[in-house]
């Protein structure tokens, strides 16, 4: 039995807009079911692939490359998630994409972080959740996407951007990943799946150490932890996803798909607590604790590319509460 999302009016004239600033002309449901994936269902008129500024598709030999270009500083914001629920769909419907790739047009960033002056924008809302959030929903889709995913990274993603590559099947690394969750230091919480995501990648304690920490974590101890799969040479990155990706889109897809959802059944026996998260997010927001550290954030030179690429641990420490002590060197 299927039933739509709730979905309150922010939430749902965030998506609209999303959709139209990617080229999309919709008429928008979200539907449920326990025994399915969360999908958006809508009529979209699309008819060349520029209509798709943020996630370009192109397919070569049966793998899906989705290039992310959200200049200027790749946030994952609403044209970004507009874009990615577009090109969802696109993949999903097209049966020439066996396998999809993300892979990222900016040097630095894979996807720098939600939008934090939007964050602290965001209006009280005392409802108790029942559904999962936008962001949640969509992050879940992605996770539950029946081709086999795979994020290629050899930049900054933190927050929404690790979020996201934590709901890919596979992270593939180069020399330059990093990786970060810094919800905590701005008084909030990951809010789009990352609680539930990346416990499962990398156990409850590690998740505790990234999410609680809010510090940075760099490529060959995102390997060691499970984060990514592995790290690969900056020159070789791109020849090694593409040969492991064509590797897979090869074979028989009705048993490349079944083996992914067998591995779920066991790794995801327990559904993830989105509405916990949700409602723990929720209760931040209307308690208006994150607006102090967040302003010291954007003030230290936060959400710049100057700042997140070359002194973040002086960002992430400068919203400490001023009260509180420092800890000795």
């Amino acid at each position: 039995m299927k039933s739509a999302f709730r979905m309150n009016n922010f939430d749902l004239l965030r998506l609209l807009a999303a959709t139209q600033a990617a080229g999309c002309r919709t008429h928008l449901r979200c539907e449920h079911a326990a025994d399915a994936p969360v999908r958006f269902v809508y009529r979209e008129r699309m008819t060349v692939e520029a209509s798709l500024p943020v996630c370009g598709l192109r397919v070569e030999r049966g793998v899906g490359w989705v290039r992310i270009d959200h200049p200027p500083k790749h946030l994952v914001d609403g044209a970004f998630m507009g874009a990615l629920v577009a090109v969802l769909d696109r993949a999903e419907r097209d049966t020439a994409v066996h396998v999809l790739v993300f892979e990222s047009a900016d040097p630095d960033f894979f996807m720098m972080h939600g939008d934090v002056e939007g964050i602290m924008r965001m209006p009280h809302n005392p409802d108790p959740a029942t559904e999962p959030n936008l962001a949640e929903a969509i992050f879940e889709r992605v996770r539950r996407f029946p081709k086999p995913t795979i994020g290629m990274i050899d930049g900054h993603a933190r927050g929404g951007g690790s979020e996201f590559l934590s709901a890919l099947d596979m992270r593939f690394a180069g020399p330059r990943t990093v990786l970060g969750q810094p919800e905590v230091p701005m008084g909030i919480l990951p809010g789009a799946g990352g609680t539930q995501f990346l416990a499962r990648l990398v156990g409850r304690a590690r998740a505790l150490e990234i999410i609680l920490g809010g510090g940075d974590v760099y490529a060959d101890e995102a390997a060691a932890i499970g984060y990514v799969n592995r790290v690969v040479p900056s020159a070789e990155l791109r020849s090694f996803v593409a040969t492991l990706a064509e590797r897979i889109a090869a074979w028989p897809p009705e048993a490349v798909q079944a083996a992914k959802r067998a591995i779920d059944a066991g790794i995801y026996a327990a559904e993830p607590q989105f509405i916990t998260e949700t409602n723990e997010f929720r209760s931040l927001i209307n308690a208006r604790g994150h607006i102090a550290p967040m302003q010291r954030f954007l003030d230290a030179g936060g959400q710049t590319r100057e700042g997140e690429t070359t002194r973040m641990d002086a960002i992430i420490d400068a919203m400490r509460n001023p009260d509180m002590a420092r800890p000795a060197d």
